[in-house]
């Protein structure tokens, strides 16, 4: 949102802003709740008054189908493909990267994508090549620039009130503030990811590099009973 905001202030060619949202299932989105009303209540509200032209793609894959494919080459042949693993996102090769790049080709002419990456992620703007840029770099942006810029505009997600990063809601790299988040407030999603980690015959039980998705639900559980035993005024009252 910051570089189309910055696109917008200095007059850069702009024909159209592409968001691939990636599907939990054919029914529920992969974003944190918080995030998605902001994309279509705010985000692309604000890019169509603004006459950029918005294309929303999803892929014909979604989490959960990834989730229960079967292997049929490799070490584990006859597994279910299961949790993603950190660092080696197979939802985001899956499921977000080839709905774009086909987009991409199937346009008539030469693609120049602009790429949200900061001025101070010099790591990651070294990987751009020539049809891939950055305004943010160009314009010496920051990451706390962008957050500035999207402030200023009221394009700030409200995700941010809760984490520093954004990602799916079943990302293996979530942070515990955020799945504490997702937990106390989206207990339905939190139930469908319990319900995938009871799945027999997975590559791998573990959500993250650590642990089950149930042994972080069993933690989250005794945190709110011990958080009841100094809270509960019965208890104070007795004691």
């Amino acid at each position: 949102m910051a570089t189309i905001l910055l696109a917008l202030e200095h007059n850069e060619p702009l024909d159209e802003a592409v968001y691939c949202e990636v599907m939990f299932d054919w029914n529920i989105s992969g974003e944190i709740p918080e995030h998605r009303d902001f994309i279509y209540e705010k985000g692309i509200p604000f890019l169509e008054r603004s006459g950029i032209k918005v294309t929303v793609l999803r892929s014909s894959m979604t989490y959960i189908d990834s989730f229960y494919r079967v292997l049929k080459k490799g070490s584990h042949i006859g597994c279910i493909n299961g949790w993603p693993l950190c660092g080696r996102c197979c939802i985001q090769r899956d499921c977000k990267l080839p709905p774009i790049e086909a987009y991409r080709k199937g346009l008539d002419e030469a693609v120049v994508q602009y790429i949200g990456i900061a001025y101070d992620e010099q790591e990651r703007l070294l990987r751009l090549d020539g049809a891939k840029v950055s305004l943010l770099e160009k314009y010496q942006k920051t990451e706390a620039d962008a957050v500035e810029l999207c402030k200023r505009a009221g394009l700030y997600s409200p995700m941010y009130s809760f984490t520093n990063r954004g990602g799916c809601f079943f990302c293996p790299n979530a942070k515990r503030r955020e799945l504490r988040h997702l937990y106390d407030h989206h207990p339905d999603l939190w139930a469908r990811l319990l319900a995938c980690q009871q799945a027999e015959n997975k590559v791998t039980e573990r959500f993250n590099r650590s642990e089950r998705f149930d042994e972080i639900d069993a933690e989250f559980r005794w945190q709110d009973q011990q958080y009841s035993l100094f809270t509960d005024p019965v208890r104070e009252k007795a004691a």
